[in-house]
């Protein structure tokens, strides 16, 4: 069985987005040098990606483009090569590689899972993580924590579940990151 990951930058209060929606707060984030070496890292790490469809629209408009692989030549290698799914009922994918996941998102992705494949992630698209992770589909969540407090917005979790540190990591820019997997 594939394991299904959730990669989420949020704020050190939780939060994806703030009260109105807009994640720039913690999307935007800190960077230095040992920040984005990671980043490039886990971009190659050959698994595949699943978006709902709001993040799916932002990254289909930046990644392909010339100015991506200008700014992080490593990371738009891997987002353009790797398989994607995007969960979506009003939206038909464009971008290379990547597949609509029909029906039910829960039973698309318990469907996903129980075939042979690499890894999945859930990169961003709060909403989606929200439902596999009620649906106690996700193996492991990992959050790069950005020092920024929002105050208020929208988390990841729509219930309580308890999680385990698998690791931690902490970069001198501030960004802290960390893996729990669901007790």
């Amino acid at each position: 069985m594939r394991q299904l990951h959730v990669f989420e930058s949020i704020s050190v209060d939780g939060y994806f987005t703030d009260a109105g929606g807009d994640s720039g707060g913690t999307h935007a984030g800190r960077q230095d040098p040992e920040f984005i070496a990671w980043v490039s890292g886990n971009a190659s790490s050959g698994g595949e990606l699943l978006f709902g469809r709001k993040t799916y629209q932002m990254m289909e408009a930046f990644w392909p483009t010339p100015m991506a692989a200008e700014q992080m030549p490593e990371v738009a290698k891997g987002m353009n090569a790797a398989k994607k799914y995007v969960a979506s009922r009003t939206i038909q994918p464009t971008w290379h590689n990547t597949h609509l996941l029909q029906g039910d998102l829960v039973e698309a992705v318990r469907g996903l899972k129980a075939s042979d494949g690499p890894s999945i992630t859930v990169l961003g698209s709060g909403s989606v993580a929200a439902q596999l992770g009620e649906a106690r589909l996700v193996d492991q969540y990992q959050f790069v924590i950005i020092p920024v407090a929002l105050g208020r917005g929208r988390t990841v979790f729509s219930k309580g579940c308890g999680l385990r540190l698998v690791d931690q990591r902490v970069f001198r820019c501030g960004n802290v990151v960390v893996t729990y997997a669901p007790t």
